[in-house]
C-alpha cells in the first residue's frame, strides 16, 4: 500500500463532502456532512502524525522537518474549528463562514502535502514507505469499522 496514495484518496474524500455541504438543504443534512467531515479528518490527522509525519521526519532534510512541523500546527488549528462546529446551528449564518474557514484551512494543508511534502516522502526506503502504507490503512479500516461495530452491539 502506498501512503502517499492512501493519503490523497483521503483528501478527494473531504474535498467532496465539502462540495456537498455547499449544495446541501436544511439543518439536518448539513449538520450529518459536518460530521462526516469531522470523522474523516479526525482519522486522517490521526494517521499523519501518529504515523506518516514520525517516518517523514526520519528523513535527513531541514525542509521535512520544518513541513512537518507546520504540518502539526496545521493540524491544531484544524481541531480547533472542529472543535467549535459542533455548537453552531447549521441554520446559524456563522456554520456556514467557519465551514468556509475549515475548507479552506484544509485546501491551504492539502496543497502544501500534495506540492512539497508528498515528493519527499521518496526519500523513505521503499520497504519501510510499504510498511508505513500498510500501517496507515490497517488504521483507517479499523476506525471506519468502530461506528459499524458499536452500532452492531
Amino acid at each position: 500500500m502506498d501512503p502517499v496514495k492512501l493519503l490523497k484518496k483521503q483528501h478527494r474524500e473531504v474535498e467532496a463532502l465539502f462540495k456537498r455541504v455547499g449544495k446541501a438543504e436544511g439543518a439536518p443534512e448539513r449538520r450529518r456532512l459536518m460530521d462526516e467531515i469531522g470523522a474523516k479528518l479526525t482519522l486522517h490527522t490521526k494517521i499523519e502524525e501518529e504515523i506518516f509525519y514520525p517516518a517523514l521526519r526520519e528523513v535527513p532534510s531541514k525542509k521535512a522537518e520544518e513541513m512537518v512541523l507546520e504540518a502539526y500546527e496545521e493540524h491544531h488549528v484544524v481541531k480547533l474549528v472542529l472543535a467549535e462546529l459542533p455548537t453552531v446551528d447549521p441554520e446559524d449564518e456563522r456554520f456556514e463562514a467557519k465551514m468556509t474557514v475549515l475548507e479552506e484551512l484544509v485546501e491551504h494543508h492539502v496543497e502544501e502535502e500534495e506540492d512539497e511534502m508528498f515528493k519527499l516522502a521518496d526519500k523513505i526506503d521503499h520497504d519501510e514507505l510499504e510498511s508505513l502504507g500498510e500501517r496507515m490503512a490497517q488504521e483507517a479500516e479499523q476506525a471506519e469499522a468502530a461506528p459499524r461495530n458499536r452500532h452492531a452491539a
